[in-house]
């Protein structure tokens, strides 16, 4: 089962999950990255490399997470493929504080 991007990743962008893909699965926008479910190995390499805890296997989201499933395999197939880390956004330090990382 892939691996998604939760809501954890809005306004923040950070891209540590991108060095350790062994794949190239991950997307991004202006405010976010996504994974590509059909690109995705299922390594799990990227899970302990986000700093917010934004992403999860599909199959241990919570039924409210269930969403993200569909997000992820739609703005994947609409946004830039990223290969390489970027800064994070602006109000990345802010967003994960508020997270409580």
């Amino acid at each position: 089962m892939p691996h998604v991007v939760t809501a954890n990743c809005d306004s923040c962008r950070f891209t540590d999950c991108v060095t350790v893909c062994p794949v190239s699965c991950f997307h991004g926008d202006e405010s976010r990255i996504y994974i590509d479910p059909d690109a995705c190995v299922d390594c799990g390499a990227c899970i302990p490399a986000c700093p917010v805890s934004a992403i999860a296997e599909a199959g241990d989201l919570s039924d409210d997470q269930q969403i993200w499933v569909s997000i992820n395999a739609e703005r994947a197939l609409a946004t830039p493929l990223i290969i390489s880390k970027q800064p994070p956004l602006p109000s990345a330090a802010d967003r994960r504080a508020q997270l409580g990382f």
